[in-house]
């Protein structure tokens, strides 16, 4: 029979384990919101070289900043149930096939939502790994540690995957770069080692966050092989893309005179030869949902800015 004195601690630790089980019950739907908020955030951010931002498609004519945000909105399903099913999972080709399956059903609402325009294929594939890295984390809020184990899910293979070639597949067979597979593979080394420290250090230095944002994006852009400008216009539009994006961050980023007028011309150049650095844009959308992860952890608010009610995708 227990005392009356243990009661009281008896108590304090059911509700602890209540609250612990239903954190854990949430943490899909948070992690899936967070996901779905990046792609929105990474659209919505704007001026944006050659990419699809509020002033217009860029260099993408069949796209749009509301078919991006639909698109976007699409995924939610798609990332929550990632999150779910890896759930007590550790990285194995059993997780790399169920991702993936799940990833080609996220695909489909995707095509859906925008009628049959590939918007965030790419996104699918780099987010839906670092959702499942983040449930699978033991520090959720530690970018390398959920990039790494996305990377570990990564280089399982996938006997399911089609065997068509695609866009990507045959740039990463032309130019021998590493492309969206190599970079999941190394862990998300763009992301972890360009994006978040290059978002970080402008911060720091006191700058708006549309600043700190597009010049995380222009520093991924600068070391980044991208395989759409490589698609799309060759090693003249990549070596245009890095260079552009170098320049600007030379001159002292987004935040100066200089180089907001540089990035305008980059914007120019990249679509003048109807170029977009599609592959940047999905790497930075990883950039703020690692980011967003961390500030989560840490217990300060995250603000992606997206301007919308989630009320009615969120269920």
């Amino acid at each position: 029979m227990q005392s009356a004195l243990a009661q009281p601690a008896l108590q304090a630790r059911r509700r602890e384990v209540s609250s612990f089980a239903a954190s854990i019950s949430a943490l899909p739907t948070r992690i899936a919101t967070l996901a779905v908020e990046s792609l929105i955030a990474e659209a919505s951010l704007t001026p944006k070289p050659g990419l699809v931002d509020s002033r217009g498609p860029g260099a993408h004519a069949d796209l749009d900043i509301a078919l991006m945000h639909r698109s976007a909105r699409s995924l939610f399903p798609c990332f929550r149930e990632m999150a779910r099913a890896v759930t007590g999972m550790t990285p194995s080709r059993q997780v790399r096939e169920k991702l993936a399956a799940i990833g080609r059903d996220g695909e489909a609402a995707m095509f859906a939502a925008t009628g049959g325009v590939n918007t965030h294929k790419g996104g699918i594939w780099s987010l839906g790994l670092l959702t499942a890295g983040a449930v699978m984390s033991s520090r959720p809020g530690d970018a390398v540690e959920i990039a790494s184990i996305a990377g570990s899910i990564a280089r399982h293979s996938d006997s399911r995957m089609p065997s068509d070639a695609t866009n990507g597949s045959r740039v990463v067979e032309r130019y021998g770069v590493p492309g969206a597979r190599g970079e999941a593979q190394d862990g998300f080394p763009h992301v972890v080692g360009v994006g978040l420290p290059a978002l970080r250090q402008a911060r720091s230095r006191g700058v708006g966050e549309t600043f700190a944002r597009l010049d995380a994006l222009l520093s991924i852009m600068a070391k980044l092989d991208d395989t759409c400008l490589l698609h799309r216009g060759g090693p003249k539009a990549l070596d245009t893309a890095k260079s552009g994006a170098a320049e600007i961050l030379r001159l002292g980023g987004t935040s100066t005179q200089a180089g907001l007028d540089a990035l305008d011309q980059l914007d120019i150049d990249l679509l003048e030869l109807n170029a977009s650095p599609g592959g940047s844009g999905d790497l930075f959308a990883a950039t703020l949902f690692l980011d967003s992860l961390n500030q989560l952890s840490s217990g300060l608010p995250v603000d992606l800015d997206q301007n919308g009610d989630f009320s009615q995708w969120k269920s």
